[in-house]
């Protein structure tokens, strides 16, 4: 067999499983709640994303990552637009008093 043939072989094999892998790993949000089992679950990355598209909605500009990986963004977004309750959960995380402790 060419060698051209097999590396040829070798990358296509390598891009469709990179392409399933990538595919299966996705996570699905709505809201709040990730999509697990066709099951709605509450979990951090789909409240943060939620936070920055509701935050998106009043015309701030943020990404899902940049308030998923920086607490002084995501609280700097929760301060903007935290009495909002579509994302009251979210921003209970990092604002102080936000939670009701009674």
């Amino acid at each position: 067999m060419p060698k051209f043939h097999i590396a040829k072989t070798c990358f296509l094999t390598v891009a469709a499983l990179t392409a399933a892998a990538g595919s299966a790993s996705a996570i699905q949000c709505d809201e709040d709640y990730q999509i697990v089992e066709g099951q709605p679950v509450s979990t951090p990355y789909c409240r943060d994303n939620n936070l920055a598209a509701v935050a998106r909605s009043y015309g701030y500009k943020v990404s899902d990552a940049a308030v998923r990986n920086n607490p002084e963004r995501k609280e700097e977004v929760c301060r903007f637009i935290g009495g909002d309750i579509r994302v009251q959960q979210a921003c209970a995380e990092v604002l102080p008093g936000a939670r009701d402790n009674r």
